[in-house]
This record gives C-alpha cells, structure tokens and sequence, in this order.
C-alpha cells in the first residue's frame, strides 16, 4: 500500500517567510482532501450497496469474511515502511497483500468500505500512540488507500467475472492487474498529494516513488497470492507466513534505507556545490536553503561566530507553514563548525520527522557541517581581501587626512573630464595653500594640523557644485577643478575681448572667505591665511597637469606679492616649457592650414576716416594654448632657421589679401611687419620682388614696417638691404617710432616713407604731457622729413581730436575698427571710403585781407 505520510516533510522558504504560497497550497489541500474523501465514500457506499457477489472460496459469512479483511487491511499499516520524496515523504506498506486477501475473503464490493475503516483504525491508533492528532492526514491517507483498493477491485472482478474461482488462472492474473492498479492509484494520488501539499515535482515524485515502491509490491503480491493458496489447499502453511513476512519486512526496509542514503548524498552533494557564495551572507543563506533541502527540515539555524564581524551572526531559514495538523516535532541536531582549530560557528537542524535513522542524520549533518565551514571561513577569507583591496583601491585615490581625492586621482579624473569637455570651454584650476600651517604643526601638534586641515577640506566640499572636483595635494595645499567658468566682461571692453578670468578670480575670493572663517583646534580659536593661485584655460589646449603647474606659478606670485589671489602670467613662468615646444610647434602650424591667421586692420585718414592702408598682423589658433598674439611667438619664429619660412608665409597671405581687395577697385596698400632680421639677408629684396610678381601688384602696394634695433640699425647689410627695397618701389615704415634705442639717427641713415607712433604713446597723451611732447615732436619730424605719421592704437574720440590738433593725418585702432579677418576686409574698407566725406582743401587768394 502506497500513501502520503501522514508527517510529510514542508517545503522550505526563506527567512522573511511568504504568506500567500502556504494560503494557496492551504486551499488546494483542502479542495483535494474534499474531492478524494467525497469519492471515497460514494465508492464504498456504492460498494456496500453492490456488493458484487461471487462463489465463496471458504466457509465464512460475509460478516466474518470482511471483520478478518478489516484486521488484515489495519495489521498491513502497521507494516509501513517510510522514504523521502523531494521534501515530502512517503509510506508504503502491505496493502496488495491485505487486498488480495481481503478480495479471497469479503465480498468484493464491500473492500472501499473495509478499506477505509481498516486503514483510518490503523492510523488513528498508530497516532494516539505517537502523541499525533494528524486526523485530517489519517482521512486523506484512509480516503486514498480506499479509492486505489475501489480501483482495485473494479479491475480484478472486471477481468476474473462473478465464477471463477480464486485457483483459476485467470482469476490470479486478475489479482495481479488489481494489484497493479491500486498501486498506480494509491502512488498517484501521493504524488498529487505532494503536489499540491508541497509543491513537489510530479514527474520526480512519480519517478522516486516508483523505484522505491516496485522492491515491495512485487513481494506482497507473492505473499498475498501465496496466503490465499495457503488458506485454500492447507492452511499449516500459514505458520511460516511470519518469517516469511519478518523477513521481507527486513528486507524492504534495508533497499529503502539504501535508497534514502542514495537520496541523501545526492542531495548533499547538489546543495554543498551551492556553497561557494563569495560572500558570508552568500554562504550562509545556501546553507540554510540547503539544509531545508537535504534534510527535509523543518527549521535550519547558522550562527557564525567566525572573526570579522563584531557579534554573532545569524541566519534563520524555516520551512513553509504546514496547512494540515501539525504532527509531533523531529529531533533537533546542533553540530559545531570548524576549520582546523578555528571555530567557525554551529548548525542547526531541526527535523520534520520524528522516526527518521538518528545515526545518519546525525553523520549527514556532521559531513553538511563541515562542508559549511569551510564555505563560511573561504567566504571569511575572500570579504577580508576584498575589503582589502577596497581600502587599498579608496587610499590608492584619496588623501588619508582628509578624505578628499589625491593628487593622482585629481589628474585621472580631471583630465577624463576636460577630455569630454568642449574644446573651447573654459575652465579654471585654483590653487589654494594654508600660509604658515607649519606654525600650527609645531605650536599645537600634528593632530591639531590634521583637524584643521579635515576642516578645511570640509568646507571646501560645501563649497563644491555639480561636477566640480576638489583634492589634496599634499601637506597644506589643495587645489579645485572648476569645468564650467563664466565668461564677465571686463572692464576695458574694447581693449579686450570677454574673459572668464574675473569670474574665477571671484571664485576665489568666496572660497578664501568661507576657508578663512576662524577654526578651534584643541581649544584654540585659530584663523587660517589663506593664498589662491588661478589659472583659467580653454578644456582642449592643456592638461591638467599643466594647468596645476600654472596654477602653483600663479600662487608663488601671490605669496610674493603678499596678495590673497593671483592670476596665471606667463611672463612670470620661468619654468613654462612651452617656448622649448614652440619652434617645432611653430613649424607644424606653417604647414598647416588653420593655425596662422591673418587679421587686417585698416588705416584711416584722420579728417575724413577714409581707407589709407591696411596692417596685416598674424595670428596663432595654437591647438593647445588657444589664440596667441604675435608677442607670444614672433620671438621664436625670429630665432634659428624658422625666420625665413615663417616671413615669407606672412608676406605671401598679406599680398593675396592685398590683391583681392585692389580686384574689387580699392588702391590702398599692405603693411607687413619684417623681423630687422630680415634685413641682414641679401636675398630678401629678390624674395620680395618674386611675392610681388606673383600675386600681380605693384610695389607701391606694399608697406614694410621694421622695428630697428641697436643690434642692426648701424649694419652695412640693413643699408643695402633698404636701398634695394627702396629702389624695387617698396615703401618703408618705422614701426613703435620712439620705443628704440636709436630711432633718430635710424631715420636718419636711411630714408624712410612712414613713421608709426607707438600705442603706449598715443594712449597717455591727453594724460601726459610727456606723451603729448612725443606724439607732436614725431609728427613735426615726420613732417620735416616727408614721411607720412600713422598714429597707433587710437581708442577714443578725445585721442582723435588731439591728433588732428597736432597735424597728425592717419591713424589706426579700435576706434576706427578693430582687426578682422581677410574675408571681411574687402566690406569694411568700401564701407569706410563710402562713408568718408570729400577732403576740401581751402584756397587763399594772394593779397586778399
């Protein structure tokens, strides 16, 4: 007989415990404990009313026939043998034998009725004796075992008919495919038990159940059929019956013994392969699910005690609620985990059955245990290296004072993010350092020093906004990536274009504010001086590392001068590697097309404002270091073999621009600054000659401007460098007139066509008189010696109207237009001579009064 156990083993759940999966199989159990005691019933009712008669095989009333048959069916459960299917269990007993038996004794419809009070008599008592009151397990178990001997039985008489007697041959076939059947609806209706009961594979169920049961049933059907040959043809045979049975039992118990280690192991070893979790946590709930698993528990419990945490550490696991009465509790097996002579903690293990093999439960709990140690204490190991390595990877990025990131980790992020910046974006580094903070290390102590500095870094930090980056970069100085600076305009508009200089410098000023508010170390209310160096750049022409290095050159200057800020100057950089790259750099943009670019700038007529000339000046869109004016690299380009190259490309896209606009009708010339370099070089005038030829102008149309200077003004090759420009048509100017060393004897060794007054000049002179004096005695020599004066940097109305005062004709500035490039140059000039009016010469009479 095959049945549900009436202490089945629950399936298991988490330690939070879900409360609508055990409502549902609740209402399932119920729903199937109704449908199969509902059919039970009206089967042996049916049954009783139909008792199927036959010819008797021995000389018994059908009373007494069918009260030994109730004995036999109850002594059959008493036999039960127990084994684990998945996380339930199942019994099975001696029930094809008591049905054979019972199907030569009883009437053959009256067997679901036997059935059910043979059974549920049995079960009852079997749990009066063991303190159960599984009532709802004894009449699902009774219900069940009733409809599989219906089945049974409906097969048997179905084949063998109402007259053949039980010797026949086709009667014993029919008790076999009878006995067939009830063990096919007794184990089926188990494992739609366990279905719904425990959630249990059906196909494993089956398949488990099977295997086990098969060993049992093949032996009670030879038992059964041997008992009733024995009952009719001798019955002294019954005697041996016992042993036979004692022997059996001894049997079937030790296959299913087999079976359940078999099982057992095969589960361990499935949940110990779930063990290797990298964490303690991991670890430990597999453990629990694991041992819910292996051993059918009804409840696991894990405590740690492993070194790593500050406490014990536990983890619970129990198994569902069980929705039919509870039956009695198992035994409860606590075993200790260790790894060699380190404790580990302990398992334990309570068990849902109370008549399971202790012995091996204990040494599967032992083995279950151990292999739990070993997990927890690997898991132990790799939490400890893993912390480990974060706390290396954290130290390895941030200062251990402060808690800010470092400088490495300031140069990886920061350049990660001027790397995803727009090229042209500005952005600032500030360079802020604690003045005589090792006045505070030697007067109050290291650890006052660190809490300064911790509070400082914190204010720092409230200070930061979104995507700005703030570190220390070693003893008392910290430094603040800001990606995104406000472009101010500043407060010479028309001298500069926009800068976000000032926005970073009042960046600075706040962040000194709130670093400077005081601070108590150690009892002592201190107030810290604070020095920021700034260095604003665009995102794409340089590093981070670059920009911090500017940024400390800018700081040094602010200690220097003993100023609170200071902003970056490469003229104060003695260390800026820049000018070592610059020549090659230099070399690269010749040969580029967008990097040098020139920028016109015209002369105008002071009176009119007419177009008199055009100055063209070069440019570098440097692709590191932005937009550079000529002071930034004209030196360079005048030192070494690069003179040559670089003067000849100027002067070829001045004459290409200087072409274009006399194309469209405008007679004014070019003016090209020439290194006095330049001069010492004897093919010069031919090079001149051949740019001239080859854009197709006049050398009338070309202004050479030369600085002169002391080291070639007095040099035979100038002379006669000059006079053979002189001589080709070219016109020549002095440039920045009065900021020479020799100016005046300059003009007068060679013959010149123009002079240019300095800006710094002409910008001082209604200020100055000593300005004043200079502009007027350059215009009265530039008069005496017949050369033009073009006034330089001409800014305002006032500078306008003081030059004309003077007798100066021509100028050049922003007053008049600033430089623009060689594609609006063309515009500009026609709209300047559109606009000027015509220049009226007054007539005097002679004699006229």
């Amino acid at each position: 007989m095959t049945s549900p156990s009436a202490v089945p083993a629950v399936a298991a759940r988490d330690s939070g415990g879900a409360v609508a999966a055990p409502v549902r199989r609740a209402h399932g159990v119920r729903v199937l404990n109704g449908l199969v005691l509902a059919a039970a019933v009206t089967l042996a009712v049916a049954g009783l009313l139909v008792p199927l008669s036959r010819p008797s095989a021995f000389d018994l009333t059908q009373a007494t026939g069918a009260g030994i048959t109730v004995l036999v069916v109850a002594a059959a459960q008493f036999g039960r043998l127990r084994f684990r299917v998945g996380r339930g269990a199942v019994s099975v007993s001696w029930g094809e034998a008591a049905f054979i038996i019972g199907f030569a004794l009883a009437p053959p419809g009256w067997l679901p009725a036997i059935a059910l009070v043979g059974v549920a008599g049995a079960w009852l008592l079997i749990t009066w004796l063991n303190d159960q009151r599984a009532v709802a397990d004894v009449i699902h178990l009774a219900a069940s075992l009733s409809l599989g001997v219906a089945g049974a039985t409906l097969v048997t008489y179905t084949i063998a008919g109402p007259a053949t007697p039980l010797g026949d041959s086709r009667t014993q076939v029919a008790l076999i495919a009878g006995s067939v059947a009830y063990l096919l609806i007794s184990l089926g209706l188990a494992v739609l038990t366990l279905t719904v009961h425990r959630d249990a594979s059906p196909r494993a169920a089956g398949t488990r159940g099977l295997h086990a049961k098969l060993p049992m049933f093949v032996g009670n059907v030879i038992v059964g059929l041997a008992a009733v040959y024995a009952l009719q043809n001798g019955p002294l045979w019954l005697i041996g019956l016992p042993a036979v049975l004692w022997l059996l039992q001894r049997t079937y118990r030790y296959h299913l013994r087999a079976e359940e280690e078999r099982r057992l192991w095969e589960a361990f070893a499935r949940a110990t392969r779930t063990l290797g979790g990298a964490t303690e946590a991991q670890v430990a709930a597999a453990g629990v699910q694991g041992a819910l698993d292996v051993f059918g528990a009804r409840r696991v419990e894990i405590e740690v005690t492993l070194t790593g945490g500050s406490e014990e550490r536990r983890y619970v696991g129990e198994a569902a609620p069980d929705p039919m009465p509870a039956p009695a509790p198992g035994p409860v097996i606590t075993r200790a985990m260790t790894v060699g002579t380190t404790p580990v903690g302990d398992l334990t293990v309570w068990l849902a059955e109370p008549r399971l093999p202790a012995a091996q439960d204990e040494l599967a709990v032992s083995a279950y245990a151990d292999a739990l140690a070993a997990a927890l204490h690997d898991a132990a190991a790799h939490e400890r290296l893993a912390q480990l390595d974060a706390r290396l990877a954290h130290d390895g990025v941030h200062d251990q004072v402060t808690g800010l990131a470092n400088r490495g980790a300031l140069l990886a992020d920061g350049d990660a993010l001027l790397k995803a910046l727009p090229r042209e974006q500005p952005v600032a580094v500030l360079l802020l350092d604690l003045n005589d903070f090792r006045d505070i290390n030697s007067t109050l102590g290291y650890r006052a020093g660190d809490d300064v500095l911790r509070t400082v870094a914190g204010r720092l930090t409230a200070l930061m906004r979104a995507g700005e980056l703030v570190a220390r970069l070693g003893d008392d100085e910290f430094a603040l990536l800001l990606p995104i600076v406000a472009t101010l305009a500043d407060a010479t508009p028309l001298l500069e274009p926009p800068t976000p200089l000032p926005h970073a410098v009042r960046r600075a000023r706040h962040v000194i504010d709130e670093v400077s508010r005081p601070i108590d170390a150690h009892g002592v209310r201190l107030v810290t001086d604070v020095a920021v160096g700034v260095v604003v750049e665009q995102a794409g022409y340089a590093d981070l590392g670059e920009l911090i290095r500017r940024a400390s050159v800018a700081l040094d200057q602010a200690k220097e001068l003993n100023v609170p800020v200071a902003a970056y100057d490469s003229a104060h950089d003695a260390t800026s590697t820049d000018h070592l790259a610059l020549p090659a750099e230099l070399l690269d943009a010749l040969g580029a097309e967008d990097q040098l670019v020139l920028m016109l700038q015209p002369e105008v007529d002071l009176e009119t404002g007419a177009p008199t000339g055009v100055e063209a000046l070069i440019r570098w869109n440097h692709p590191r270091r932005g937009f550079l004016t000529p002071d930034c690299f004209v030196r360079t380009a005048e030192n070494g073999e690069l003179l040559g190259p670089f003067t000849r490309y100027v002067l070829d896209r001045a004459l290409h621009a200087a072409a274009s606009w006399a194309a469209a009708g405008l007679d004014v010339p070019v003016s090209v600054n020439v290194s006095s370099r330049s001069l010492l070089d004897v093919t010069f005038p031919a090079q001149v000659a051949e740019a001239l030829r080859r854009h197709r102008l006049t050398a009338e149309s070309l202004v050479l401007e030369v600085t002169e200077s002391l080291a070639v003004s007095d040099s035979p090759i100038v002379d006669e460098v000059l006079v053979a420009l002189r001589e080709l048509g070219v016109q020549i100017s002095v440039d920045d007139f009065g900021t020479g060393f020799s100016s005046l004897a300059f003009v007068t060794r060679v013959t010149v066509d123009e002079l240019k007054v300095d800006r710094s000049f002409v910008m001082k002179m209604t200020d100055s008189a000593a300005a004043d004096a200079i502009v007027r005695g350059a215009v009265e020599l530039g008069a005496r010696l017949g050369a033009r004066v073009v006034a330089e940097g001409v800014e305002t109305a006032d500078q306008r109207a003081a030059l004309l005062a003077l007798g100066c004709t021509t100028a050049q500035g922003y007053h008049f237009s600033r430089p623009m490039p060689a594609d609006k140059i063309i515009p500009a000039l026609q709209a300047l001579a559109d606009a000027a009016p015509a220049k009226v010469v007054p007539l005097r009479a002679d004699g006229a009064s």
